[in-house]
């Protein structure tokens, strides 16, 4: 059965650049994943950058696997991750970094979730009728 997690929990309100707790992957049956990231709130002139990271040993993670869009609105963003060219990598976690411009409150602020749905592995079989 394919899995679901968050990488980044929903309603995650953040004002400074930071990093999600990492996941281990390692049970994963097909390493790959659609990835949705999902704005609730924000406020006027600032940015969002959010990227996924991977790590052998869930301590150093030195490896960017994949960059979401910048964003800058409410929404949601979907993308696919595909790991089976690393397999190296045993655990993932999120980044994001904020960018705040112009003359109003000094800090940037977001409410945000990235969800991760395995996607399962497909049939070698076609149907035929």
């Amino acid at each position: 059965m394919a899995a679901s997690f968050h990488l980044i929990a929903p309603n995650t309100r953040v004002t400074a650049n930071g990093d999600g707790a990492p996941v281990d992957i390692s049970a994963s049956a097909t390493r790959t994943y659609l990835c949705t990231l999902d704005i609730a709130d924000q406020i006027e002139q600032e940015a969002l950058d959010v990227s996924i990271w991977g790590s052998a040993d869930g301590e150093k993670f030195g490896t960017q696997l994949l960059k979401i869009p910048q964003s800058f609105y409410k929404g949601n963003v979907k993308q696919v991750l595909e790991l089976t060219y690393a397999p190296d990598v045993r655990f993932i976690r999120a980044h994001w970094d904020l960018t705040r411009w112009g003359r109003v409150a000094p800090h940037p602020m977001f409410v945000i979730s990235l969800l991760l749905d395995e996607v399962p592995a497909f049939t070698q079989h076609a149907v035929v009728r």
